[in-house]
């Protein structure tokens, strides 16, 4: 597989799982609204270096799973039910409140560094995400576990979540109070996505059966 092609499945994997109004990009946002891109990006450097970590660990436990195929296949119907699941209770049951804004302390360059770093290390959902595409992607033959494939995923995984940072700091003024960023909005959104999910993991069952 070109590495080309498995850097932008890497990033478009990420790009589409950050790209949903979360803590980590939201953060970013309104630290480059108080205090300035320039500290906004340090944060969103932060967190995407703990990004890069969590999908190296995901790609590495995606390849032990694909030589084991039985739990896989466990793995894969476990996580359709649970995608079905969060698809029907952010596009049926999740209330739309949304939440008055919190205000940021100010902090320097490095503390905002560390300060996206921890945020992003206890925010775990990104290594099982990382193993179930990279396994998902792998079982399509667009995915190979050799090191250059794998450091080529993990490095567009981790410029893709840069990416929507970035977009965030940039654009989030323009669109701050607008539809996109209200919380029913923010719902549908994560519910589309997860649905997108749960449709790819329900082909790919039916296509090993």
């Amino acid at each position: 597989m070109n590495l080309t092609i498995v850097f932008f499945l890497g990033f478009i994997c990420a790009f589409f799982a950050v790209l949903p109004p979360g803590l980590l990009n939201i953060t970013a946002a309104k630290i480059s609204l108080k205090e300035g891109h320039v500290r906004g990006i340090v944060f969103s450097i932060g967190a995407c270096i703990i990004v890069f970590c969590q999908t190296l660990i995901a790609t590495v436990f995606a390849r032990y799973l694909h030589k084991h195929p039985d739990v896989i296949d466990i793995l894969q119907r476990v996580a359709f039910v649970i995608f079905v699941l969060v698809t029907i209770y952010f596009l049926l049951i999740a209330k739309s409140k949304d939440k008055p804004d919190e205000d940021i302390d100010a902090k320097s360059k490095t503390s905002r560094f560390f300060q996206g770093m921890f945020l992003s290390s206890i925010n775990v959902f990104p290594i099982p995400f990382q193993a179930y595409m990279a396994i998902t992607l792998a079982s399509f033959g667009w995915l190979h576990f050799d090191k250059t494939s794998v450091a080529a995923y993990v490095t567009g995984a981790g410029m893709g979540s840069f990416a929507i940072f970035y977009i965030y700091i940039f654009f989030f003024e323009k669109i701050k109070g607008k539809k996109m960023t209200s919380q029913k909005n923010m719902n549908y959104l994560i519910g589309t996505i997860t649905g997108i999910v749960a449709l790819i993991t329900l082909i790919n069952i039916i296509k090993e059966m």
